[in-house]
Parts: C-alpha cells; sequence; structure tokens
C-alpha cells in the first residue's frame, strides 16, 4: 500500500444527490415519553464546512445528532445527508457517515492495534491495507508505544484517542463528533484541531458538540447554539458575539488614584456608565461607539492623566452561551420546561 497521510480524500456522495447541503434538517422532534429532548430543531449545514453545535447539558444535542445519524427515528420533521431522508433512505445515509459519540466504541478485549484492524476489516479493507491504515493511525495520534498493550492499561484519554482513530479509519463525507476532545489534554486537544481541520481541507464535512467554547470559536465555520431541545441563536461566531451586546473599554491609569477621575471622564465622553475598580486599579465601561475611544485618550491628556494599559475586549462565545442559556434576562424561553436528555 502506498504510504499516505492520516486524512484521505473521503468516501463521496453519489453523484445523484445535491452536495450544497451536508445536512438539511427541519423541525426535528424527539420525545421520551413525556420528556420534550427535541422539540423543532432546524439545521442547515453547507458541505465542506465545520458546523459547530453548542448548549448546556440535557439541551438535545446527541439526540439531534441520534436522528441525523439513522440511530433514532424523528418523531416528527424531516432531514436529509446530502439529498438523502434519514429515514427513507437510511441505509444510503450510512454509507455516508463517520460517528464518534460520547462514549468509547472499541473492544476491551482487544489491543490498539487489533481494534484499528478489526475496524479496517469490516469496513472492507484488505487485511495489508487495514494493517497499514493502522499503523498510520497509531502514529497519528501518538498511540504507538501502547499499541499491543491491552486496553485496561490505557489511560481515559488513550481510549479516547484510540476511539477518535477508529472513526477515521475510513473517511467519509460527512462527520459526527460528539464532544470528541472531552477528557484529553490540551496537546492532544489540539492535535484534534489540526486532524478536523485537516479532513474539511480534504473534502469532508463535520457536525461538531463540545463544551469548549475556544474550541467553537477556533475552528466552527457557523455554531448553532440548542437549549430545551430548541436551536436559540445561529450564525458565525463573530455574529453571535454582536448579537449579546458591544465590546468593553478598559483603561488602567498610571496612577490608581486616578480611577474615579478615569471612570467620570470615560462616562461623559462615551455616554455610558463606566464602572471604576480601585482594587484592581481600572475602569470599564461599554463601548458602543468605538469611533469614540480617541475622544476619551483626547480628554484623559487633557486632565493630565496618564495611562498604562488601554484595552478593548469584545464579547466572548462565553458570555454568549451564559447570556442565552444562562439565567439572566438573557434567557431563552422555549416553550417546554420538561427537562432533557443528555
Amino acid at each position: 500500500m502506498t504510504e499516505t497521510n492520516l486524512i484521505d480524500p473521503p468516501r463521496q456522495a453519489p453523484a445523484s444527490a445535491p452536495t450544497d447541503l451536508a445536512i438539511d434538517a427541519h423541525g426535528l422532534v424527539k420525545h421520551f415519553g413525556a420528556t420534550k429532548a427535541v422539540n423543532g430543531v432546524d439545521l442547515s449545514v453547507p458541505a465542506g464546512s465545520v458546523y459547530g453545535v453548542l448548549g448546556p447539558n440535557g439541551a438535545g444535542k446527541t439526540t439531534v445528532i441520534s436522528m441525523l445519524a439513522t440511530l433514532l427515528r424523528p418523531d416528527a420533521g424531516h432531514a436529509e445527508i446530502f439529498g438523502y431522508d434519514v429515514v427513507e433512505d437510511a441505509v444510503a445515509v450510512r454509507s455516508l457517515i463517520g460517528v464518534t459519540g460520547q462514549y468509547a466504541s472499541v473492544d476491551e478485549d482487544l489491543t490498539a492495534r487489533q481494534n484499528l484492524r478489526l475496524f479496517a476489516r469490516l469496513l472492507g479493507l484488505s487485511r495489508a491495507a487495514g494493517s497499514d491504515r493502522a499503523d498510520e493511525l497509531l502514529h497519528d495520534f501518538a498511540l504507538e508505544e501502547a499499541a499491543d498493550r491491552p486496553l485496561k492499561e490505557f489511560s481515559g484519554g488513550m481510549r479516547r484517542r484510540l476511539d477518535l482513530a477508529a472513526s477515521l479509519v475510513d473517511t467519509p463525507p460527512l462527520i459526527f463528533l460528539d464532544e470528541p476532545t472531552t477528557g484529553l489534554d490540551p496537546r492532544t486537544r489540539a492535535q484534534m484541531w489540526t486532524t478536523i481541520r485537516k479532513l474539511v481541507a480534504a473534502g469532508s464535512t463535520v457536525l461538531l458538540t463540545t463544551q469548549y467554547l475556544d474550541e467553537a470559536d477556533q475552528l466552527a465555520d457557523r455554531i448553532a447554539v440548542i437549549d430545551r431541545g430548541l436551536v436559540v441563536a445561529e450564525g458565525t461566531a463573530d455574529q453571535l458575539k454582536q448579537s449579546v451586546g458591544s465590546g468593553t473599554l478598559q483603561l488602567t491609569p498610571a496612577d490608581r488614584a486616578d480611577v474615579g477621575a478615569v471612570a467620570r471622564i470615560a462616562a461623559a465622553t462615551l455616554s455610558e456608565t463606566a464602572v471604576p475598580s480601585p482594587e484592581a486599579g481600572r475602569v470599564t465601561v461599554p463601548l458602543h461607539q468605538p469611533d469614540l475611544v480617541p475622544d476619551v485618550l483626547l480628554a484623559l491628556r487633557e486632565a493630565g492623566i496618564s495611562l498604562d494599559e488601554i484595552n478593548v475586549q469584545r464579547p466572548t462565545l462565553d458570555e454568549v452561551f451564559l447570556t442565552i442559556t444562562g439565567d439572566g434576562p438573557g434567557r431563552s424561553n422555549p416553550t417546554t420546561d420538561d427537562p432533557q436528555e443528555a
């Protein structure tokens, strides 16, 4: 077998299927008894992109993936994968997707190498090709030294890496990654980010659920926030940040005794409420008109006040998440109050 990199060209969607949207879902609903786990989710995911899905535990993210991956039948609504209906064309859909869930799918009685070779054979690779592919994945996921050890000797992070490697034995056009970096150390998380970028560069589409806001910020082309079984916000990371308000201007005077004066000048110039923090020696003020920042600096100079630091802070995805799904005034209020599964 010719030597290849971790990311092989993905299997192609059949020519008869439209490929402008990898996922096209409307009004997905799933109940578990009286519990409304998903209550009308719409998703449109362009092919060749990373689409992030955020939400608190129990919001319905995993249930949505399970329906899209044909593991659960929707109670209502309609979803297509590359133009194929997830209910009527389930066999075709399964040939186009790969799923990495929150829990390991590897066999505890086999070694890492044996697990990967088994997956390769189940996916139709020859014995030689499967062996080569297993070796490649063991190398790229830093599991070579532990390749022939029993899985009972693996740490949680090593098991997770093996599960991710197994999901990439045969690179599909659409990959569902359900919290793929949970339990990984920062270095391995960064390696996984690189892998995801390579997958998309090679032509795959990735739907990523994550609890790490920086992960979505770094990787996702668009992001949907799901809360109580509904999509309550959707857009690019920048659009979501802008939706929760402006940034802030932080001013640190050279002399802490000037904190009060800085707050008064900034408030008057920007027509905003400035918040002084004498303990931190800093003033924070909402920044709705960035073009007025030079006016603030000029006013401070005229007052004879020197600054040690000027910092403009944009809203973060953490603030977006807490505003939309938290208990504050920005919390969404969907129609159901029922608890949800994770």
